[in-house]
């Protein structure tokens, strides 16, 4: 095969993919081999690709690629999460286009929209990734509401009812408007709001004169006050104690009452009590026997009990009611005010506190099993800062609400008994009826008699067991795969799911398996633009993935991705980097094309080729010890920069310059074999983080069957010796030597064909490496000189230093009209400086470190001005 002159990812990546794909290279099953496994942090069914997606997918692809290449049997198994709340907003948005409301439709009718949905895009976001790489397995992809799946969250469910950690009971929960649905504290995003607070007047029944003011920044829920409250020891509210005041515009008598939960600093020390809608005035309602009035609907417009503003939207009753307190004299005044509103993670709208009646989980127990092993790093965070953010978490934990009042999701398996004969917990509706019967005593009941509840769980419900439910590991506990493949490896995710999902997979994990889930968690950063902010449609600064890849190619793309993304910290992402990552795939092409159009003889092999062997072999091992380090400590963007550097600087710049034959000459067949060696090498290392364009050169280098794969070509770089790290140490400063000299040529004009001589004083330390220097440098010869001499040309390197006689090489014309135009820019600049000093007032008052810095500068022209005149005077003369 010939190689083209440019590398096209275009022909390489659809062809390479195919070829494993056809070849069955990202296929796993059990074997005798060190297993090695992740699972995809499941995608929402309906979603596409993103640039968060492209990070955590790169990612993985990079660590199951190297635990391939080290012989281990790597399985990443893919997958789908039915996403209840977004595609149930999707479908039901569909719906509405169409004309069809959502309660027009039976349960069964939405959910054959809901799977139409599910089936046409379901299967988008997983091409997608095929397109960056993602070396799935993919006969193994998973959905979330599987078959397999589905019954196995089933039976959890009904085991942990049976366990008693399930319960049913009204409680106060955050409830989404928008969605129509419960959601638990985990869903809920704290966001800063410039809100107001206004201050109402409630008449005082026992002294009709008076006002008590209320400060509040939701006056629309004063429809479902039942009490005031004050502090029992608040001096300014004494005097209503005991009373009763008319809550505004409603015109209801309610009473004063006494808590020290009321904090006297804040507004006027008077609370409205609100028990149906806060979570704080619900504790107060059950502590003071409060009456409760809902004054919501589902869908967060105003109910038929507030009596008032009914059916409007609770946000337009703010504005509305605003305007009817000033025009009945019941507004005292109006403050400007942040605080911290609560809104729902799925759709982005303010949620409301409202009792209702919902399934939870008991946490506790959960929560005392999934501490420990993350503390005594059993299950080890990179970075470890995520460890403290968890663990507050699960020392705060509260019961996690897993109902949902939505009709795509796996239905809660709770069926009622008629005539309100309580309910049964069943996994088919067949052992529903059985139990139903033993329940009621009636051996007469059917199963058209039983109700199954209309709720759904929770999607995460579902995710938390993705890590035993991919391997069936909930159906059947003991089967071959779920005994090798758990626990997987690595999970790599981003930290905002930290709860979600990171520790309810540790839960189930040792709920139902005895052990953690995974070995290790990888926390990505939030991909942001290089402003700083984060990727959103709504702002417009997020690139399309695809076009991204058809632009840069996927190994562009995933190193661009790779070169700014340090575990757990944000990235800013620059479409240069992507630009820097297709510009390195240039690199190595025409690096490889160089080298194969060389012409090979049997030739000795120079002293100066076995030199830089050596040497490279050398660096190769210290880069790969160094690699090896960094993927133990998960700081893959810093190994991908370690081989990056190794291929650009070290083989690229250094070695194929010390071993290029000169121009129609060969080069000895020692020396290709060797290189070409190196290259195979090089391409191993990089083959995780740019798998394309290592796949396509391997294939080259040698010939290679039908079916096999760089993938499938273990790392074999032995361990680095003391003796390397000498070498590499001594070539360091051969190299400095090379540059300075090139740097000599460069200052003073001198052409690069010109031999030079270069001068050792006092010893030659690195004779040893002569013939490379001589080579690089282009020199005559090297020789040791007793000291300095005139026209020549110092510099040290470490404490040795060398001098090249320049004499008559420098064209002195030209040497004068440059330092001419340096001595000249340079008093320009201290003439700056001086009229910056001469200025009293900028001396007196600028501060001392500025003034310092200033008299620093001056000190450093002048000295550069006198050597500048000194030695033009010298070529003056010449």
């Amino acid at each position: 095969m010939e190689l083209a002159s440019k590398y096209d990812p275009k022909d390489v990546e659809s062809k390479w993919y195919q070829y494993w794909l056809d070849n069955k290279l990202f296929s796993s099953k059990p074997d005798g081999r060190e297993p090695y496994t992740i699972v995809i942090p499941p995608p929402n069914v309906t979603g596409v690709l993103h640039m968060g997606h492209m990070l955590n997918n790169t990612i993985q692809d990079i660590l199951v690629r190297r635990a391939r290449m080290e012989g281990k049997n790597a399985c990443w198994v893919p997958g789908t999460d039915h996403a209840s709340i977004a595609t149930e907003a999707k479908v039901v948005n569909k719906l509405a286009q169409e004309g069809i409301k959502k309660t027009d439709l039976t349960r069964d009718d939405f959910l054959k929209h809901a799977w139409d949905w599910t089936n046409e895009h379901g299967g988008i976001i997983l091409k997608q990734l095929r397109k960056l790489g993602a070396s799935c397995d993919w006969d193994r992809t998973a959905f979330t509401m599987d078959e397999k799946r589905s019954k196995g969250v089933i039976k959890v469910f009904c085991d942990l009812y049976n366990k008693g950690l399930i319960y049913r009971g009204v409680r106060m929960v955050n409830w989404d408007p928008k969605a129509q649905t419960a959601l638990s504290d985990e869903e809920v995003i704290y966001k800063d709001e410039h809100s107001k607070l206004y201050y109402l007047r409630y008449k005082v029944v026992e002294e009709p004169e008076k006002y008590a003011i209320v400060a509040t920044t939701r006056p629309e829920t004063i429809m479902g006050d039942t009490a005031m409250c004050i502090n029992p020891d608040d001096p300014k509210n004494t005097w209503l104690k005991g009373k009763h005041v008319i809550v505004p515009l409603v015109n209801r008598q309610i009473p004063v009452i006494e808590d020290s939960y009321v904090d006297i600093e804040f507004g006027t020390g008077c609370l409205k009590v609100t028990p149906a809608h806060d979570i704080n005035d619900h504790a107060l309602g059950l502590k003071h026997n409060l009456e409760s009035i809902d004054i919501f609907n589902d869908n967060g417009t105003i109910s038929e009990a507030a009596g008032l503003y009914v059916g409007m939207d609770r946000m337009d009753v703010r504005v509305q009611i605003e305007k009817d307190l000033k025009e009945a004299g019941l507004l005292e005044k109006v403050e400007d005010y942040n605080n911290k509103v609560g809104f729902s993670e799925r759709t982005n709208v303010p949620i409301e506190p409202k009792l209702s009646t919902q399934w939870f989980l008991k946490m506790q127990h959960f929560a005392d099993m999934a501490l420990p092993p993350v503390m005594n790093d059993e299950i080890k965070f990179y970075p470890a800062k995520y460890k403290n953010i968890y663990r507050h978490w699960i020392e705060n934990i509260k019961d996690w609400c897993i109902s949902r009042q939505l009709w795509w999701g796996h239905r809660i398996p709770a069926y009622y008994l008629p005539n309100n004969g309580g309910f049964v917990v069943a996994e088919t509706p067949e052992e529903a009826l059985t139990m139903a019967k033993e329940k009621s005593g009636n051996n007469d009941l059917t199963i058209d008699d039983l109700k199954q509840d209309e709720d759904c769980l929770d999607t995460w419900f579902s995710s938390w067991l993705w890590p035993i439910s991919v391997f069936n590991g909930i159906n059947d506990p003991d089967n071959e795969e779920i005994k090798y493949y758990y626990p997987t490896s690595d999970l790599v995710t981003a930290p905002d799911i930290i709860f979600f999902w990171v520790a309810r997979m540790i839960m189930a994990g040792y709920e139902y398996k005895g052990t953690f889930p995974f070995k290790h968690v990888y926390f990505t950063g939030i991909v942001r633009d290089k402003l700083g902010r984060k990727m959103s449609k709504s702002l417009g600064n997020s690139p399309d993935p695809i076009e991204l890849i058809d632009k840069f190619g996927a190994d562009g793309v995933r190193m661009g991705m790779m070169l700014s993304a340090p575990a757990g910290n944000d990235i800013l992402f620059d479409e240069s980097l992507c630009e820097q990552g297709r510009n390195f795939n240039n690199k190595i092409w025409n690096a490889f094309r160089l080298i194969k159009g060389w012409e090979v003889s049997d030739a000795e092999q120079p002293t100066s080729n076995k030199t830089a062997v050596k040497w490279f072999e050398a660096k190769l091992k210290i880069t790969n010890d160094e690699v090896n380090d960094l993927f133990k400590k998960y700081r893959i963007s810093e190994a991908l920069m370690a081989v990056y550097r190794l291929f650009w600087d070290e083989f690229s710049s250094w070695y194929l310059e010390m071993i290029k034959p000169n121009y129609g000459t060969p080069i000895d067949r020692s020396t290709y074999d060797m290189t070409l060696k190196f290259f195979n090498e090089l391409l191993k290392m990089l083959h995780p983080f740019m798998p394309f364009i290592t796949e396509e050169l391997w294939q080259h280098i040698y010939e290679r069957k039908e079916g096999e794969s760089i993938m499938r070509d273990c790392l074999s770089i032995p361990a680095s010796t003391k003796e390397d790290e000498n070498l590499v140490a001594d070539i360091e400063n051969v190299k400095q030597i090379i540059s300075n000299i090139r740097t000599i040529r460069n200052q003073k004009n001198i052409s690069p064909k010109e031999e030079l001589e270069l001068q050792a004083i006092g010893e030659n330390k690195y004779a040893a490496y002569d013939d490379i220097t001589i080579k690089m440098a282009n020199l005559k010869s090297i020789n040791i000189a007793e000291g300095k001499s005139a026209d020549t040309i110092q510099f040290m390197v470490g404490t040795d230093e060398y001098a090249v006689p320049v004499g008559d090489l420098i064209d002195v014309e030209a040497e004068i009209e440059k330092q001419e135009a340096q001595l000249k820019h340079l008093e320009g600049f201290l003439a700056g400086v001086m009229k910056k000093l001469s200025n009293e007032k900028f001396v007196a008052h600028a501060p001392e470190a500025v003034v310092a810095l200033e008299r620093k500068k001056q000190h450093d022209s002048e000295e550069k001005i006198a050597m500048l005149k000194e030695s033009l005077a010298k070529l003056r003369n010449k």
